[in-house]
């Protein structure tokens, strides 16, 4: 008997084995045509932007930070052989939010990879400081609010300094015009709507969630009409874009994905599927303001990310922002954002593919109109390939080296970081 036990257990694990590497062969076939399509997608001219926002919408999104380096931009319409000069030390002297800025970078240390160096995070943070305050100086009109570097830490981290530069400025301008620039207001509380210097403009956004969960689960937001629990629950999830509130980077380079290629109200559409999903917990608890926001301000952690993405596009597609605008009488001309997005998105369209915009850089070098970038780095190309990657790992030993650190244990490590390390070198 125990034998026969033993040997049917043996089958079971070599039926499960199979089992699990036929998913595994389906899922690299899938994620190899994806690659495929993305890659057809930046090599067509003019560039398929929307084959690209497709992907970064669908299952999986843009899957590495490899692809998302060389997607990300083409999402926010920014020429990568064509970026900002590497910030100067003077960007600092006078700069009123220097020291907001200062202090909330030094209280970011959670937003970086867990066991990164020490001097390694903090020559990140220097550089997130200097991202954010030549945003602010190129852009008068925006103001700085608490949660912003949370943000700007991503694309850091993502894309290096300079790419991050020309790739926040173009953000902040449209995604989150609509955010409540200003420091002042932010303090007392808990980017150009969000940049404003007033909460104005970002209230008149989270007014947008509750008439979408009347739509969807109308006794759902009966209960929270009679709680009085408000919107202000969710006023972190959109300043920061989920960054501050998700502790896994991974969810939050996904959600990123998802929000670039999209219009720039679905953060409070996300925010929606969210309190949908927890309807039951909602439901549950005491209808009291207290007790309702204490549960909704805190993210579980272990959401059906994708799930809830696919749930927040068909709701946007059901229950466009228009319709919401007329069932609650909300004012969308109110926005900066929403009313210059189409010609944003519809601007995206011409873009060229990177081979081009490279010839045309080096064209321009040899008949002398080469512009600030044409001795750096983006004459070879800004994002790694295969035939760059063992230069960048050497950049990336050779910087460790100076700063008398050992050199990064993992290849993909430096793979993920080189971007930052790499153009440090020019």
């Amino acid at each position: 008997m125990k034998k026969g036990r033993k040997h049917q257990q043996g089958t079971g694990a070599r039926v499960n084995g199979n089992g699990n590497a036929q998913q595994h062969g389906e899922h690299e076939s899938w994620k190899k045509l994806k690659l495929v399509e993305i890659h057809q997608a930046l090599n067509c001219d003019p560039v398929d932007i929307e084959t690209l926002r497709r992907a970064a919408v669908s299952e999986g999104g843009l899957l590495t930070d490899e692809i998302r380096r060389k997607v990300w931009p083409k999402l926010l319409s920014v020429n990568v052989y064509n970026l900002p000069a590497k910030p100067t030390k003077d960007i600092r002297e006078n700069h009123k939010d220097f020291n907001q800025v200062l202090l909330d970078v030094r209280r970011s240390m959670k937003r970086f990879p867990r066991g990164m160096r020490v001097d390694e995070r903090q020559v990140l943070q220097e550089q997130l400081i200097d991202i954010i305050l030549v945003v602010l100086q190129k852009n008068p009109a925006l103001h700085y609010y608490q949660g912003y570097h949370d943000i700007v830490v991503t694309f850091l981290l993502v894309v290096g300094e300079r790419m991050a530069i020309a790739m926040v400025e173009t953000l902040s301008n449209h995604h989150l015009r609509w955010l409540p620039f200003s420091v002042s207001i932010m303090a007392t509380c808990s980017c150009r709507d969000f940049m404003d210097p007033t909460m104005d403009s970002t209230k008149h956004i989270l007014n947008y969630l509750m008439p979408i969960l009347e739509q969807v689960d109308p006794q759902l937001h009966e209960f929270m009409l009679r709680a009085e629990v408000g919107t202000i629950f969710a006023l972190s999830w959109l300043i920061t874009w989920y960054g501050h509130v998700l502790s896994e980077f991974r969810h939050v380079l996904r959600l990123y994905d998802f929000f670039l290629a999209s219009h720039p109200l679905m953060a409070i559409y996300f925010a929606a599927v969210i309190v949908l999903h927890r309807e039951k917990e909602v439901k549950q608890t005491e209808c009291d303001m207290a007790m309702v926001h204490q549960l909704l301000s805190k993210i579980p952690q272990d959401l059906p990310y994708e799930e809830l993405i696919t749930q927040a596009h068909c709701l946007f597609t059901r229950y466009p922002p228009s319709l919401l605008a007329k069932r609650a009488a909300l004012q969308s001309r109110n926005s900066i954002t929403i009313n210059c997005f189409k010609a944003f998105q519809a601007a995206t369209q011409q873009q060229r593919p990177d081979s081009v915009l490279r010839r045309q850089l080096l064209q321009g070098r040899a008949r002398g109109l080469g512009g600030p970038d044409s001795q750096l780095v983006l004459s070879r190309d800004t994002q790694p390939n295969q035939a760059a990657n063992q230069l960048i790992k050497m950049a990336v030993w050779g910087i460790s080296a100076t700063l008398g650190a050992a050199a990064l244990a993992v290849a993909q490590t430096a793979l993920d970081w080189a971007p930052d390390f790499f153009m440090q070198l020019f």
